[in-house]
C-alpha cells in the first residue's frame, strides 16, 4: 500500500525502543522525585515489591505458583 499511514513516523524499531525506554526512565525519575513508590518484580524470588525513593523495599505479594 503506497498510501498507508506510517504510524512509526519513519522511525526504526531500534529508535522506537530507545524512545520508549527513555520515556519509562523519565516517568520513574518523576515518580521517585514525587516520593511515589515504584512497582518492581524479582524474577529470581518471584516476588513483587514496591521500591521507595529512600531505597526501602516493601513486599507486595508472592506468586502462588512458586515452589
Amino acid at each position: 500500500m503506497n498510501n498507508a499511514i506510517d504510524l512509526t513516523f519513519g522511525l526504526t524499531d531500534e529508535e522506537i525502543t530507545e524512545r520508549f525506554t527513555k520515556a519509562v526512565e523519565l516517568v520513574n525519575k518523576k515518580k521517585k522525585a514525587m516520593g511515589v513508590p515504584l512497582p518492581k518484580y524479582n524474577t529470581e524470588t518471584k516476588e513483587a515489591y514496591l521500591e521507595y525513593s529512600d531505597g526501602r523495599k516493601e513486599k507486595v505479594c508472592r506468586s502462588e505458583n512458586q515452589r
